[in-house]
């Protein structure tokens, strides 16, 4: 099995993440889908950061990060905030979400 350091734009920090959140590699995170896997990342308390969220899109495949552009971009950003909503802080009542998303508060422990 290769490491998940083998797809383009992941790195060891980005490797650990998934790992904790259950995909342990290369063929698991192409197996499971960029969708998918970050959903499992912030079911697993990862933050939620549209960058990263194309960054994974991208590198699976085989693109660099900044190739993301255009109507592309803007489809990934809808996608991504559909994940978000469903995904993260949904033990929260609506205005600890917006406050969190704003910064304001930590996410929960």
């Amino acid at each position: 099995m290769a490491d998940l350091t083998t797809i383009r734009n992941i790195g060891p920090a980005f490797a650990k993440e998934l790992k904790a959140a259950g995909i342990s590699s290369a063929e698991a995170l192409r197996e499971v889908g960029a969708d998918a896997a970050y959903e499992k990342l912030l079911q697993n308390g990862t933050r939620p950061h549209f960058i990263a969220y194309y960054v994974l899109h991208m590198g699976l495949q085989g693109r660099p990060w900044n190739d993301c552009k255009g109507a592309e971009k803007d489809a990934l950003r809808k996608k991504f905030d559909q994940l978000k909503s469903q995904s993260f802080d949904t033990d929260r009542s609506e205005l600890e979400q917006f406050l969190n998303r704003i910064g304001v508060i930590d996410p929960p422990a």
